[in-house]
């Protein structure tokens, strides 16, 4: 069944139009592949790349100067979330992040490729692009993930240079936390703290990328899952990619994202994949309802598909096309 779908033109907080141009004012098609449980969108030319949120867009933006001049989906994804990282209206990723309760911003970040080479970073504090580190524990060390002291030295001798993330509006919702000092997130809001995006480029190679802030006013030395290959992201080249939101502890304790890669190796779409892990953790949960978790997948074939607990969850779409905002399904 072939649509058209008008595209999505919205001002984005931070981000001229300009910078888009006319990117968003093309028209997109889509295929829809019916299956048994639900429709599974298709977009079966490459390259692509899918993020996570609204702050997506202008990542994907990035991202697509790299695969549309032929780049590779690793460089492409690196890229790409470096924007939010670099941008403070972005309240949980990289620069303008909400503090731990200590007032101090940590970050965390994961990047993979398609040789499962993959490098991480966690508890890193004073550096702009925790991404950028990863990427070079990845190229230039034997290890997988570097956290604290150790990966600041690192970022350090790499060039990176220290710098101050706190600022002012986050500053101000820190000290407006600790009049009650009450650690409740709420969801869709302190609790989508990350960008997950996935990239499938002219080779037909996959790679992936997450970064974050973590949690809002969490406690001192505590790490989601966006750091944890297997957890927010995994990549697997010969099947798909997947990436996660929500609260992370959920998706350590499932392994969430490589599960959903499973899941599509299984058969399943990227969209029922991400569903059955998104209900498999629902049931494991009981109360559910006060939680949020969401996955976003990509396969070789360039489907791509997301679920999650609550609504309100959106994800970025860029190829060829143009650039589109799409509404997760949900559970509630």
């Amino acid at each position: 069944m072939n649509s058209k779908r008008n595209f999505l033109k919205m001002a984005l907080q931070g981000t001229s139009l300009l910078t888009i141009g006319g990117f968003l004012t093309n028209l997109r098609a889509h295929s829809s592949v019916m299956d048994n449980s639900s429709a599974s969108i298709t977009n079966r030319t490459k390259p692509i790349v899918v993020s996570t949120w609204n702050h997506g867009l202008p990542a994907n933006q990035a991202a697509w100067q790299v695969l549309s001049n032929g780049g590779k989906a690793i460089d492409a994804v690196e890229q790409g979330v470096r924007v939010p990282e670099a941008d403070p209206s972005v309240m949980t990723v990289g620069y303008g992040g909400y503090p731990d309760r200590e007032g101090k911003v940590t970050l965390d970040a994961c990047i993979m490729d398609e040789n499962q080479n993959c490098g991480s970073v966690a508890f890193l504090q004073n550096i702009k692009h925790p991404i950028s580190v990863a990427r070079l524990v990845m190229d230039k060390t034997p290890h997988v993930m570097l956290v604290g002291e150790g990966a600041l030295e690192f970022a350090k001798y790499q060039g990176f240079k220290e710098e101050n993330l706190l600022t002012d509006k986050a500053k101000a919702a820190w000290q407006d936390w600790l009049k009650e000092s009450k650690y409740q997130p709420v969801i869709n809001i302190e609790n989508h703290d990350t960008i997950g995006m996935l990239a499938l480029d002219n080779n037909g190679d996959l790679s992936g990328a997450c970064t974050t802030s973590g949690a809002a006013f969490k406690m001192s030395g505590r790490v989601g899952d966006s750091p944890l290959i297997g957890a927010g992201l995994y990549v697997d080249n010969e099947i798909g990619a997947a990436t996660a939101t929500g609260m992370g502890e959920l998706m350590i304790k499932t392994v969430g994202c490589h599960l959903v890669v499973e899941m599509m190796r299984q058969g399943l779409s990227p969209e029922q994949a991400c569903k059955a892990a998104v209900e498999r953790i629902a049931k494991k949960l009981g109360d559910y309802k006060q939680f949020q978790v969401g996955f976003l997948a990509l396969n070789k074939a360039g489907e791509y598909g997301s679920y999650c607990i609550q609504s309100g969850f959106n994800y970025a779409v860029t190829d060829k096309f143009g650039s589109e905002l799409q509404d997760a399904k949900s559970i509630l």
